[in-house]
């Protein structure tokens, strides 16, 4: 078991029993709670400072932790926030873009489902993957390094920066990368300096959620520009830029989110070409290149690696092939607008934090961190292959035009008429959680969809579980959610 849920159940333990000690009462030392308990001391540190953070203990170093004193409380007050409604609307500013911020599309992927339920929305590696002792002890050595703690350079550790061009590859130097905290921070960060509030943006469709919800949020349009197995339709990118007049285009030229297709090779230029021909910045979102499957073969470079014009700000990130709390990624980008970039993202966030920088330093200089991603690359494929042949066996109706060699998802087109939100309530309540495809879209949907991660689960037992839940939801649903005639 972990240390984090079983230091969850320690701390649920001592809550139930918080009420024999009186306020100010000393609680067992730590050592009795280990014998006690037959647990570490790891988890009851953990356990203590869950209830600390609480409120319901106080630790005192040296001294031990006692049941905290209760606050005073008065009547509660109830306030009118009603007026807030205008407010955040009605300031007199003649924004062509709402202000609200819709987050639910990020949400899907970060939310954990309820105890029980198989995990096919995440969007992150299963703790099983992660590398957490080679995290742990990179972070360890990190924090012993001298002036650890100071200020870094607002553009990044320079041995950082320096690692991530080698990383990008061609002509890209160290000068010309900032470090970033994560590919969410780095693409808000892009997005702000490359468009105006109100501007249109192209994006590729269906695209990510959460870079959408990043484009709204800046009060951008997105005009979605179709993909196909082999990336961006160039001639259709050709036309969006004409009718929109846009000045940017974000697109995933490596296993694209959600449809895992790859950018092909003779296509690759051309893009750059009509992008160039726009007067317009390519931002390529490069997030899961470090999660290429074991048949993938070599992998295309970089769309920046071969731009020596600056039309690429480049998005990478370590977050992915890590921990959700392994925020530590890169922007990369050519001529004027570097210094653009830097600006805004001092004016956000300053810097990151100069620890987690170390240790992304420590971490990809060890031996570990090629043998994580050599395992990872081994397993991601086998559960790829599970899920594929599952869902061949299991759900046939659901078509799969594309199984990439990349990333951590599948991509499913449902049959004509199917009721997408029904589905996936009804698979929630047979115990699978699973991604609805409409959020993915920009514009009106060509047809209902659903993404199934299967980098979240435990392994390949879960995803035949899953499958098998999915089923049952398909033959559970209502006939009008579901077409009669794909009932097996």
């Amino acid at each position: 078991m972990h240390e984090r849920s079983s230091g969850a159940e320690l701390a649920e333990q001592l809550r139930k029993e918080l009420d024999r000690y009186s306020p100010g009462g000393k609680l067992p030392s730590s050592r009795a709670l280990v014998e006690r308990f037959r647990v570490s001391p790891v988890t009851v540190s953990r356990a203590l400072a869950q209830l600390a953070a609480e409120g319901l203990v106080v630790t005192r170093p040296g001294a031990g932790a006692f049941r905290a004193r209760p606050r005073e409380s008065g009547a509660a007050v109830v306030g009118d926030t009603s007026w807030q409604e205008v407010a955040l609307s009605a300031d007199g500013s003649a924004e062509p873009s709402p202000r609200t911020v819709d987050a639910s599309g990020v949400l899907v992927s970060l939310a954990s489902p309820p105890p029980g339920v198989i995990e096919f929305n995440g969007g992150y590696l299963h703790p099983s993957l992660q590398p957490e002792q080679a995290m742990a002890a990179a972070l360890s050595r990190a924090g012993r390094r001298p002036g650890v703690w100071a200020r870094p350079p607002v553009e990044g550790v320079p041995e950082l920066r320096e690692w991530f061009a080698r990383s990008i590859g061609g002509a890209i130097t160290a000068a010309e990368v900032i470090v970033a905290a994560g590919g969410q921070s780095a693409l808000t960060t892009a997005l702000r300096a490359l468009a105006p509030p109100g501007a249109p943006v192209l994006v590729e469709s269906p695209t990510y959620p959460g870079m959408l919800a990043i484009a709204r949020a800046a009060g951008l349009r997105p005009v979605p520009v179709p993909v196909d197995a082999d990336g961006v339709r160039p001639a259709l990118l050709a036309d969006a830029f004409k009718a929109s007049g846009a000045r940017v285009f974000v697109c995933q030229p490596l296993f694209q989110n959600p449809t895992g297709a790859a950018l092909s090779a003779d296509r690759r230029g051309e893009v750059l070409r009509i992008a160039r021909a726009a007067g317009a910045f390519v931002v390529e979102d490069d997030f899961v290149r470090r999660l290429v499957h074991e048949d993938a073969g070599p992998l295309p470079r970089p769309l920046v690696a071969d731009d020596p014009d600056g039309v690429v700000v480049h998005v990478s990130s370590l977050t992915k092939a890590t921990s959700p709390s392994f925020r530590v990624g890169a922007l990369a980008a050519r001529g004027p607008v570097l210094e653009r970039l830097r600006a805004i993202q001092v004016v956000d966030t300053f810097f990151v934090p100069r620890p987690l920088q170390e240790a992304a330093l420590e971490l990809v200089g060890s031996p570990a961190w090629p043998r994580h991603l050599r395992s990872v690359s081994r397993e991601l494929k086998n559960r790829r292959d599970t899920l594929t042949s599952e869902l061949r066996l299991g759900l046939p109706e659901l078509a799969l035009p594309h199984i990439p060699s990349g990333g951590y998802h599948l991509w499913l087109r449902l049959p004509d008429g199917t009721d997408e939100p029904a589905l996936v309530a009804a698979a929630l309540r047979t115990g699978v959680a699973v991604t609805p495809g409409r959020p993915y879209f920009s514009a009106e949907p060509p047809a209902g969809h659903l993404r199934l991660s299967f980098a979240g689960v435990a392994g390949a037992g879960e995803i035949t579980e899953g499958v098998r839940r999915l089923r049952a939801a398909v033959n559970g649903s209502t006939a009008g959610s579901w077409p009669a005639s794909v009932h097996p």
